[in-house]
């Protein structure tokens, strides 16, 4: 089970994050905050990450980099290589857990709840800017002695990791992106988002009916998908008059008006370090949007997994794992 550590990000705002190290793997002299109210990151059922029972494919090809030089002192700061993950818009950090349980030891994995989402604060004034969330990453790093870190971020919490990667090289290791894109996406997206938010049947008479809207009735769903339901009940929390999301819709929709806009094709050349860019098949992630950001990177690599879409960590979790397992070795290994 995830042992909550308990941070302070940026402007003082209080986060909450989940190291999933082995007792005898955890760097000493770091103890556990305490555990205080909040939602404890629950790993999603194999029967959603592997519907139908069928096997899952491996990935088209398995990255090989050369490890990224080691910081002067990092020895002394994490005895054991840290992996700090960053879960995407709306998500928390327990939709890592299915994919970490089938990681192999040697690294201190430790997955944030970050600002406006899960058991982190969701401070009503904000902010919600790029700026803010990189720092509070950042932040994380510093005080649990992970850097030099490998980054592995999904969604938007894989822009945040790039955007750290690009300013901080000091603090970065290594990174990996999954299914995040570098281009713009534009007004009419943030409007179609603003639109879906407003369709939501909140609140939700129970956590099957969380189920069956996102799994099945959501407009946005072109067919069934058990695994989307349970990626969303896992943020849902029972009220009095029903189950609402953890998250404040306005603040998801704030945080994404702050880069949903523009282009970050510029910092992601300044990213030095290894990268891995992950996508599934079917994600949002276009594959020659993909292997262009392979191309702007000046030490990337590139891999994709067949049958995932957007949610490939969570609902693939072992294929994911075995896409990123060599490049995490790679660039880990001393």
């Amino acid at each position: 089970m995830a042992r909550r550590l308990d941070v302070t990000g940026a402007d003082g705002v209080r986060l909450a994050a989940w190291d999933h190290t082995a007792p005898d793997h955890t760097a000493p002299d770091r103890e556990a905050g305490p555990a205080g109210p909040g939602i404890v990151p629950q790993p999603g059922p194999d029967s959603a990450a592997r519907p139908g029972g069928r096997p899952v494919p491996r990935p088209a090809r398995a990255p090989q980099l050369p490890p990224a030089p080691q910081a002067a002192g990092s020895r002394a700061q994490a005895p054991v290589p840290g992996v700090l993950l960053l879960h995407g818009l709306m998500g928390h950090a327990g939709h890592w857990a299915p994919a970490v349980r089938r990681l192999t030891g040697g690294h201190r994995v430790v997955a944030l709840d970050q600002r406006g989402h899960g058991a982190s604060e969701k401070p009503p004034a904000g902010p919600f800017t790029r700026e803010a969330y990189v720092a509070d990453a950042a932040a994380v790093v510093e005080q649990l002695g992970l850097g030099p870190v490998t980054l592995v971020g999904h969604s938007m919490g894989a822009l945040t990791a790039w955007q750290l990667a690009a300013e901080r090289p000091d603090l970065v290791r290594a990174l990996v992106i999954c299914d995040m894109r570098a281009s713009a996406l534009g007004a009419a997206s943030q409007r179609a988002w603003q639109d879906w938010f407003r369709r939501w049947p909140a609140p939700f008479p129970s956590l099957e009916a969380v189920h069956r809207w996102f799994g099945d009735e959501d407009p946005w769903v072109e067919t069934p998908n058990p695994a989307r339901g349970a990626f969303f009940a896992e943020v849902m929390a029972e009220h009095r008059d029903g189950w609402r999301p953890v998250f404040d819709p306005e603040q998801m929709l704030t945080s994404r008006e702050t880069w949903v806009h523009d282009a970050h094709w510029d910092s992601l050349a300044q990213v030095r370090c290894p990268t891995l860019v992950v996508r599934g098949l079917d994600g949002e992630l276009g594959r020659a949007e993909a292997q262009e950001m392979v191309r702007v990177l000046p030490h990337g690599a590139y891999a994709e997994i067949p049958d995932a879409g957007h949610l490939l960590h969570y609902t693939h979790p072992e294929a994911w794992s075995e896409a990123v397992e060599p490049f995490l070795n790679g660039v880990l290994t001393p």
